[in-house]
């Protein structure tokens, strides 16, 4: 079977956030789904199926880290629409069924790809104890994220704090249930974004995950209610890096970005 891996929230290879991708007549057993992620090794390794014309969605898609399933991954699923498209197997709006819910895809004309995703809630927390000795960084304030992404986000006091962590992933595993996002308004936002992020995910085999799409469901809230725009521009990474645009649409947070395909080659099995 055919295997891809693309790089998601940019426009260059090299770039943005990689992941696995490949098209399946039917899901097999979870162990061997994991298996395969574990061999590819990248954030997430995404797996997705067409269903039967007429129902709520038109193709099913799960999400493994090399050590676990998760509920919702923004990146990959980019990557599955771009490669539905770029092969000539979609066209247009694509809809996933997933752990998190429907989740459309829609191919615009500039060839990026927006994903309508659940606006994550975001409930202030008091700063865990350990958290800004895991960090070596000094906190603003802290949220905790909703089902199915299960982050904190934790707000730094500038952009440079943000770029410059050195994070202790041991003490941070245990610290949230998937990980810790860290953020904070751009420094020169002249620059084509609006506010930085990096993300740790130790908890689920993922020490930095470059460019986590499903965080910004929070992230554009959090920073959406700062400045009183509902669209906005996040950058995420650290020695990698991508944008995410986003746009708030109340209980909706609409993530747009490029794609590109690196590899592709045949998984024998």
């Amino acid at each position: 079977m055919r295997i891809r891996i693309v790089d998601a929230f940019t426009d260059r290879p090299f770039s943005g956030n990689p992941a696995g991708v490949l098209l399946l007549d039917s899901f097999p057993d979870d162990a061997w789904l994991q298996k395969v992620a574990a061999e590819v090794n990248l954030s997430e390794t995404a797996f997705a199926h067409p269903l039967p014309a007429g129902g709520e969605a038109d193709w099913a898609l799960r999400w493994f880290t090399p050590t676990t399933e998760v509920d919702m991954c923004g990146h990959a699923t980019l990557a599955t629409a771009h490669v539905l498209h770029t092969t000539g197997t979609a066209s247009g709006t694509v809809r996933f069924a997933a752990r998190c819910g429907v989740l459309i895809t829609t191919a615009e004309a500039d060839g990026t790809i927006t994903m309508d995703f659940p606006t994550s809630s975001l409930t202030p927390l008091p700063v865990p104890e350990g958290l800004e000795k895991a960090l070596g960084a000094e906190i603003v304030a802290v949220h905790d994220t909703a089902e199915h992404i299960g982050d904190l986000v934790v707000e730094l006091r500038d952009e440079a704090a943000v770029r410059s962590l050195t994070p202790d992933f041991a003490a941070l595993k245990v610290l949230s249930s998937r990980g810790v996002i860290v953020t904070a308004a751009a420094e020169r936002p002249h620059d084509g974004y609006d506010f930085v992020s990096r993300g740790f995910f130790p908890a689920v085999g993922i020490d930095e995950d470059p460019v986590t799409g499903s965080a910004h469901t929070a992230l554009a809230p959090y920073w959406a209610a700062r400045f009183g725009r509902e669209e906005l521009t996040g950058f995420q990474g650290g020695a990698r890096t991508g944008l995410v645009r986003t746009r708030l649409n109340g209980e909706r947070t609409l993530l747009n970005g490029h794609a590109v395909t690196v590899i592709e080659g045949d998984l024998r099995v």
